[in-house]
């Protein structure tokens, strides 16, 4: 699926995410693992805000997005909450920052949509300090064999619909990557991953 494609996709998602905050079911997930994010604060493919409610209020967070609507959404949620909040309209994948300038980075359900997953997650490593820290929540394979089955067979389904991969071993992924992985919980039959890494 080509960019324009995949942001337009998103673009049309931004109110459902939105609803998703006030009624968000994986809260006790991103709280376990979002609550420790600190200092200067790197959120790719921040969607609608979904994990403001889970940071602390002396963070200073910057937003990353390629859809208008979803920073639109994002922006106007942020009003709600003491940190501050800085956003840019780009794309995650081309997108050039800073070497070692952030505290912590988070990604929260993103990995999904990324051509080059292990790219993106070789940028985490030249854009978060030394002694800073990769929080992401992510969903992919289950390991349930069954249900692995049937995410690859809805696989190219879903990427035309939501523009999103179902089958993504997210383990396999920051492995291959630059990245240190320090710590993994799977949940919900292996279907969501918390990650904890470093540079």
């Amino acid at each position: 699926m080509d960019r324009q494609s995949l942001i337009q996709k998103f673009d049309k998602q931004a109110k459902k995410y939105n609803k998703r905050r006030k009624n968000n079911h994986a809260y006790k997930f991103r709280q376990r693992i979002f609550q420790e994010a600190e200092g200067k604060v790197l959120e790719v493919s921040i969607g609608s805000g979904l994990n403001f409610p889970y940071y602390n209020r002396n963070i200073e967070l910057t937003g990353i997005d390629f859809s208008h609507e979803m920073l639109k959404t994002a922006r106007n949620a942020a009003k709600n909450y003491p940190f501050k909040t800085t956003f840019i309209q780009e794309d995650v994948e081309t997108v050039e920052l800073s070497t070692n300038s952030f505290d912590t980075i988070i990604s929260s359900a993103s990995l999904c949509a990324y051509q080059d997953p292990i790219h993106v997650l070789n940028n985490f490593q030249k854009w978060c300090k030394p002694e800073g820290k990769i929080l992401l929540l992510e969903h992919g394979i289950c390991t349930n064999k069954t249900v692995g089955w049937v995410q690859k067979l809805s696989n190219p389904l879903a990427l035309k619909l939501v523009g999103c991969h179902q089958d993504r071993n997210i383990t396999e992924i920051v492995k291959k990557s630059n990245l240190k992985l320090i710590r993994e919980e799977r949940y919900l039959g292996g279907y969501l991953y918390l990650i904890w890494a470093r540079p």
